[in-house]
Parts: C-alpha cells; sequence; structure tokens
C-alpha cells in the first residue's frame, strides 16, 4: 500500500479528525489544484460532521477571488501558485467559515499550465490556527497529474498534524 493511495490518505484524515475532536475544534479547507480531494478524504471518516466545518474548491482565480477574498491585486502580483495566495486562501476560509483551522493548497499538478519558475508539480500550502499564527510553504512532488496531487492532499494534512500536534490540546 502506497502512502498515497487513498485508504492511506484516509487514515491521515482520521489522525486529523481525532486531534481536533479531541480539541473541540473544526478545520476548513481552501483547495485549487487538489479539486476537493482534502475535503473528499475529511468526509469519508464517520462523524466528520463534529469537526470538518466546510470546504472551498476554488479552482480558478475568480473563485478565489469572489469565495475567499483574495486580492486581485495579489493575484496580479504573486501568481495563483505562490504562498501569498495560499496564506490568502486559508485566511479567506477561517473568515469565511466557523472554524479554528484552515489549511490551503493551490499548484499546478500537471500535465500542463507549468513554467519556468512554477513547473509542473509545484504546490503552495497554508496553514492557519486558532493563534492567528500563519505557516506556508512550496513544494514541489513528482509524478503524473494524480501523484502530484495524491502527495499534495498527504502533505496538506501531515502539516496539520505536525502544527495540530503542539497547538491543540
Amino acid at each position: 500500500m502506497s502512502d498515497c493511495d487513498q485508504r492511506s490518505l484516509e487514515v491521515l484524515a482520521a489522525d486529523v479528525g481525532k486531534l481536533l475532536l479531541a480539541s473541540g475544534q473544526c478545520l476548513a479547507t481552501a483547495e485549487s489544484c487538489t479539486g476537493g480531494w482534502v475535503a473528499h478524504c475529511l468526509t469519508a471518516i464517520p462523524g466528520s460532521s463534529g469537526w470538518f466545518e466546510r470546504g472551498f474548491v476554488t479552482y480558478s482565480n475568480e473563485a478565489k477571488i469572489e469565495l475567499l477574498d483574495v486580492d486581485a491585486d495579489l493575484l496580479a502580483a504573486h501568481g495563483a501558485v505562490s504562498e501569498s495566495t495560499a496564506v490568502a486562501m486559508a485566511l479567506g476560509a477561517l473568515r469565511h467559515s466557523h472554524a479554528d483551522w484552515a489549511l490551503a493548497i493551490t499548484g499546478v499538478a500537471g500535465p500542463a499550465g507549468g513554467s519556468p519558475g512554477r513547473p509542473v508539480g509545484t504546490v503552495c500550502f497554508a496553514w492557519a490556527g486558532p493563534d492567528e499564527r500563519m505557516s506556508a510553504e512550496t513544494r514541489r512532488f513528482p509524478g503524473n497529474r494524480e501523484a502530484v496531487r495524491a502527495q499534495s492532499v498527504r502533505h496538506a494534512l501531515l502539516g496539520l498534524l505536525r502544527r495540530g500536534n503542539y497547538r491543540l490540546g
């Protein structure tokens, strides 16, 4: 079993749920290149309604602007695939939900759409917690479109677990 197959991703999602449930907190997601895959993994867990508040799939720039209040000037200056945009997406998910935590993902899953500065496989992440501290990072994942997306889901969930384990409870 791969660490990025659906079953493994749902095990991570269940771990996220246990952590959130134990602290009485909720999560919102803001996804672009993963198209709701994180939310799918989270809602596959029985009882997820107790800790998963909502998910935003904001694939287009217009959706990022309209649903998450990502500033159009920020998108023009930094592009959709940037840590700045991921942070704005996470903050927008918090503002437009009742969640304590938000995670955001935006990237180039391929097979096309890459550029020299942002090749296929480049994915930006942001996590926002109840203490108003933000964390963002960029990764480059190998493989085809599905592999990049699966690795992105895994990284987002692991990132939340790493941050939550020292901030929750």
